[in-house]
């Protein structure tokens, strides 16, 4: 299994809050197809899918906040 992790964003910047999802738990994602956008009170940040797989499961939901280090999602 492979954790999508919300990597730094800048500094300073220490959380995100997940705009939207792009798929769905049991889509299938190529290694570095765009899984959702994060955004901060600066910009926003297209988060990629570091392998291939399916999509398992969704941590923080569209317009939770998550935490840089933090993991989004996995795939299996």
């Amino acid at each position: 299994m492979t954790k999508i992790i919300l990597p730094e964003l800048g500094e300073g910047i220490t959380k995100a809050t997940i705009a939207c999802w792009h798929a769905k738990v049991g889509d299938s994602l190529q290694e570095g197809q765009e899984v959702c956008e994060a955004v901060t009170d600066k910009a926003s940040f297209i988060i990629e899918a570091p392998a291939p797989g399916k999509l398992r499961s969704i941590s923080v939901a569209e317009g939770q906040e998550g935490l840089v280090g933090g993991v989004l999602g996995t795939i299996e």
